[in-house]
């Protein structure tokens, strides 16, 4: 079992930035994945992270914008998020699945955060 804590949102001017983190428990040999939910939208992927670190990826909107990381010492998965816009508004989600094959799929993902809310005013 894996037990996912997301922890860094809050409210940020347009253009600033936040670092999301994602603390781990349990099964640690999972792909990681970053999705986020705005009001009255789906649950949508953002980003997502190999076990080993060293596979990507992006939803066309954030690339260049957000960084996906992880810290398999610590068990930690980060989300860096820059030039942040008022469009990037969401609850925003850790999840993880076993395995090594990246997924930009939401139903795929077996474990979930309680989510972390980001604000991004105009």
């Amino acid at each position: 079992q894996v037990q996912l804590v997301e922890s860094g949102g809050g409210l940020v001017q347009a253009g600033g930035s936040l670092r999301l983190s994602c603390a781990a428990s349990g099964r640690s040999r999972t792909v990681m994945g970053w999705f986020r939910q705005a009001p009255g939208k789906e649950r949508e992927f953002v980003a997502a992270v190999s076990w080993s670190g060293g596979s990507t990826y992006y939803q066309d909107s954030v690339k260049g914008r957000f960084t996906i990381s992880r810290d398999n010492a610590k068990n930690t998965v980060y989300l860096q998020m820059n030039s942040l816009k008022p469009e990037d508004t969401a609850v925003y989600y850790c999840a993880a699945r076993y395995g090594t094959t990246i997924v930009a799929v939401t139903t795929v993902y077996d474990y979930w955060g309680q989510g972390t809310q980001v604000t991004v005013s105009s």
